[in-house]
């Protein structure tokens, strides 16, 4: 049983530092966070900065939010106020908060309120969060507030939930970066209490928040959001409190589902169920993928289906995620204990028993060395059977060619040995046959090389062993020369493969890593969007083998064509119509997705956060039309830089 070493990550462990380290500079943000106004935000950030001045620590108030309520204007005396700086605005006069003067006075603590509010114009940043930002890169502890409705990721949940957009906004990464958010939490009872006794705001405005935002199924909603937003924040501290201290156990402070899937048709299924699984536990889930060596030679069907489960679980809301590696009970359950999982979900076997007993099983593998981690193992829906192939599919898929190739080379083989064999002892022609079913294995394939394996066992018995010409052996030690000859050329055999695809599949990655960073660099140097166009092109067209094209909005047609015309001869009135509806919906469309499967290529829209700058169009050359789910992966990161610039180029017109 192989066991997880009980010291850090050293990469990780040398960024974390790293990152330690320019944190050190910065100064500390705390976060006051609440499901809605008037659950006590402001008055539990004055209250505890009342708390730090008496301790002797440099307090000043630089911006505190006028509520007129009195408990909270009792709480700023004593506490040196900033004044706010007068803007005039379309004839009125607008209090914002002075950042200049903030960083000339330099407290050790500055309490800034509301820190999703809009300056008014001509102020220096359009947003106060980015004011927070320049006082945090000065070296300026800030203590500020904010409700769950203005974090960006939730803006659209939130209008779902009360009918209202908030338009005011702050990007997620800012309460993800902060050191301490704390919940400022209250019963949706206490707080309409609080709202009709004109805590919160005056009658008139009270009385009609009751009808509309501060509705009571709309607050309990508003809290549920502010919970669990607050525990994932508390989730990522943990865990990076285990990288830091090197924590090997899995922590169960909250379920967190992992679901093992394969090629198999019935991975489908188990991503289903798992889903309702995760929704009953109110769990985080993520599905894996562990792409071996021996994945990399799935057939295009076998592919296909893993896409389509992939796609699937990103459908009902869970995570993706691809491992590599040589042993997938291994694989799994290192990054399980790296992200804290505490179930992993796997599918029944299906195949015989005797398969494991000669191949070993994967399911046995982690259920023994999983430790605190619980293993589940179901069936899945059977809402539908699960598809077969055909004999003759199966049958497709077997190079005979290898085959005549293995017994080719064992044949030469012999021929050299019998050469040989007056001038060396028989057990040293047995290294020739190793050599040889190496030599297969490299070249030919698994199937090959075990045959290859045999014929060297039977060609050594047959040619070299007396009584020659016949398979009887007349020294029983031989038989277990034979044996072990055998099981030697098998394990070589095979160690020579996995190491032959482990170094093409990290070949093939880096060439198109060093690509998608060629690309970068040339994007950099280039304004124009038909060069943009043309530059993505040929970068993805060398690093998939493929045929490519990038279609951009052009008036009056409704998309433009780059590309050879070899490229653009694939691109029909039928591939056409999938390409313009893969555009208009912003949706990834055709071969090897769920939507238009029965395409020639496969269409991603460039989207970016203004909209979308094109499509890109990609034709995978000969038998192998589906990518990989790293391949998809990596083209969709060539996508994304693509569109960003195109969309520079757009704006720069």
């Amino acid at each position: 049983m192989s066991t997880e070493p009980q010291r850090p990550d050293p990469d990780a462990l040398l960024a974390r530092v790293l990152q330690q380290e320019a944190d050190s500079q910065r100064g500390r943000l705390k976060i006051f966070f609440g499901a809605a106004a008037g659950v006590g935000k402001t008055y539990t950030m004055l209250d505890a900065a009342q708390r730090l001045k008496t301790e002797g620590v440099d307090v000043v108030a630089g911006y505190i939010e006028p509520h007129s309520r009195p408990e909270t204007a009792a709480l700023l005396e004593g506490l040196e106020v900033l004044p706010a700086r007068a803007i005039d605005y379309k004839g009125a006069t607008l209090r914002e908060f002075d950042l200049d003067a903030a960083l000339a006075r330099k407290p050790a603590l500055l309490l800034v309120d509301e820190l999703a509010h809009t300056n008014a114009p001509g102020s220096r940043h359009p947003k106060r969060w980015q004011d927070v930002e320049e006082l945090l890169d000065a070296g300026i502890n800030v203590y500020t507030t904010v409700n769950v409705q203005h974090i960006e990721s939730l803006n659209d949940v939130v209008a779902q939930i009360t009918g209202t957009i908030v338009r005011e906004t702050i990007p997620d990464s800012i309460l993800e970066r902060a050191d301490e958010v704390e919940l400022i939490d209250i019963a949706p009872e206490d707080l309409l209490k609080r709202l009709r006794e004109g805590k919160i705001y005056m009658p008139q405005q009270a009385e009609q928040a009751v009808k509309s935002f501060f509705r009571k199924g709309n607050l309990m909603a508003l809290r549920e959001l502010a919970l669990r937003r607050t525990a994932e924040r508390v989730d990522e501290q943990m865990q990076d409190y285990r990288i830091d201290k090197a924590v090997a156990d899995v922590w169960p402070a909250g379920e967190h589902l992992l679901v093992c899937i394969s090629p198999s048709p019935l991975s489908i299924r188990l991503v289903r169920a798992a889903k309702r699984m995760a929704t009953g536990l109110h769990a985080k889930w993520e599905v894996a993928f562990v792409e071996t060596p021996r994945a990399a030679q799935m057939p295009d069907s076998a592919r296909a289906r893993v896409n389509q489960t992939l796609h699937l679980a990103e459908a009902l809301g869970g995570e993706t995620v691809m491992l590599s590696g040589q042993n997938i009970p291994e694989t799994v359950l290192h990054y399980a204990r790296q992200n804290n999982i505490t179930k992993i979900i796997v599918g029944k076997p299906i195949h015989s028993a005797w398969r494991d007993l000669v191949f070993g099983s994967v399911l046995n593998d982690l259920v023994r060395q999983s430790g605190a981690i619980d293993v589940y193992v179901i069936n899945g829906d059977d809402e539908t059977p699960a598809p077969r192939e055909t004999p003759r599919a199966a049958a497709s898929q077997l190079q005979w060619g290898s085959y005549i190739r293995a017994v080719t080379v064992i044949a030469a083989v012999t021929g050299i040995a019998a050469i040989l064999f007056p001038l060396f002892a028989p057990v040293n022609l047995i290294m020739l046959y190793l050599v040889g079913c190496v030599f297969v294995a490299v070249r030919f394939g698994r199937g090959a090389s075990i045959l290859a394996s045999f014929l060297s066992v039977l060609a050594f018995d047959f040619f070299f062993v007396p009584p020659y010409g016949t398979f009887v052996v007349s020294d029983t030690q031989y038989v277990l020369t034979f044996l072990i000859m055998l099981i030697v050329a098998l394990v070589i055999s095979d160690m020579a493969l996995r190491m032959k695809l482990q170094a093409e599949h990290a070949r093939e990655r880096e060439q198109r890593t060093a690509r998608l960073y060629q690309m970068s660099r040339d994007f950099a140097v280039q304004a124009d969007a038909d060069a943009l166009a043309a530059i993505a092109v040929q970068h993805i067209e060398g690093a998939f083998d493929c045929a490519a094209l990038v279609l951009t909005p052009d008036d009056p047609r409704p998309l433009r064509i780059h590309g050879s015309p070899a490229a653009s001869a694939h691109l029909t009135e039928q591939e056409m119509g999938v390409a313009r509806w893969a555009y208009d919906h912003g949706q990834v469309a055709g071969v090897g997705t769920s939507t238009l499967p029965g395409s020639r290529g496969l269409y991603l829209p460039l989207n970016t956060p203004q909209g979308r700058s094109g499509l890109l169009a990609v034709y995978m050359q000969g038998e192998h039309r589906l990518l990989s789910p790293d391949q998809n992966e990596l083209l969709e990161t060539f996508a994304n830089q693509m569109a960003l610039a195109l969309e520079r180029a757009r704006l720069a017109c």
